[in-house]
């Protein structure tokens, strides 16, 4: 075999990515795994109760090539640690995670128990982190990888009746925003992608606050998160918004050249264009923060 065979046969294996990504049984995960999975990539998919409730979903996706699916509890530790340690000891490395998995309540804010609040930051804030201090050891070690953390248009706006599912999206941004300067010159790329409004099962199947005490306090307010999920309902018709998008965005930035990937990618066909605008005047005054706070070398 000549010399430029082999120079392409290493090439082809360097660009094979290891790819862990979470809550796949469904929405961005599930067109996630097909994508990333179709391009040569090995992935690892993640999901719970393998062998009840998602057992047809685990099939479907052990099936496909370069693909096996994990069982993993997002809110255990040792659950977390024993599926990385896993991929890590059959691979030696994982090249990407992508935190996918999550879910939303609406509602009064008032009408969320601490209960309610602790379930949303348990699996939109501490499972990521949970993953990423769980990769980030070997991450560092190789000098690369890639952590994309999904969040949602509501990280950088909160509207009202989605304030806490906002607020844990809020604190998904935190730690990514800041991670991503402290290890990109390490080499790994923190990148966070805000979906907008899309069909996916989590948006159809909306879940309200417990404390429905507080209702009557509120009149004809109460009811205006029920008008909220009608006109996103509509909007998203009208719009035809596709989630393979979210998908393709995923892809775009496995695929983007390292330390070349924006902190920012917004996918919303409805309202991206503020929540760009929003993106675009925060950067600006941030990087003078940083600057002003004797930082300006972590800038981009």
């Amino acid at each position: 075999m000549n010399n430029l065979c082999i120079s392409h046969l290493k090439n082809k294996k360097m660009s094979r990515k290891i790819v862990l990504i979470t809550g796949t049984n469904s929405g961005f995960g599930w067109l996630t795994v097909h994508s990333v999975a179709a391009l040569g990539h090995k992935v690892y998919a993640t999901m719970r109760d393998t062998e009840g409730k998602n057992a047809d979903k685990a099939q479907a996706l052990s099936a496909l090539e370069n693909v096996t699916v994990l069982d993993v509890t997002l809110t255990d530790d040792k659950s977390v640690e024993q599926a990385v340690e896993t991929i890590i000891a059959k691979e030696d490395s994982i090249d990407v995670l992508i935190n996918n998995a999550g879910f939303s309540m609406n509602g009064v804010a008032e009408s969320f128990t601490i209960s309610d609040v602790q379930g949303m930051f348990d699996v939109n804030v501490f499972a990521p982190w949970r993953f990423m201090k769980q990769v980030l050891p070997a991450m560092r070690k190789q000098e690369d990888g890639l952590i994309i953390n999904v969040t949602s248009g509501f990280g950088r706006v909160s509207f009202p009746f989605a304030t806490v599912y906002a607020a844990s999206k809020f604190g998904l941004e935190g730690l990514s925003e800041g991670l991503h300067y402290e290890v990109k010159r390490l080499g790994v790329d923190v990148a966070i992608l805000e979906p907008g409004a899309f069909p996916t099962e989590m948006s159809q199947k909306t879940t309200y606050a417990s404390d429905q005490s507080v209702f009557e306090g509120y009149g004809a307010i109460a009811e205006i998160p029920n008008k909220m999920v009608a006109a996103l309902g509509e909007l998203i018709q009208t719009h035809k918004t596709n989630p393979q998008d979210v998908a393709d965005a995923i892809v775009k930035l496995i695929t983007t050249e390292k330390g070349k990937r924006p902190l920012r990618t917004v996918v919303d066909p409805i309202t991206g264009e503020y929540i760009d605008a929003a993106n675009q005047a925060v950067a600006e005054q941030f990087a003078k923060g940083l600057i002003k706070f004797g930082m300006g070398e972590l800038l981009d």
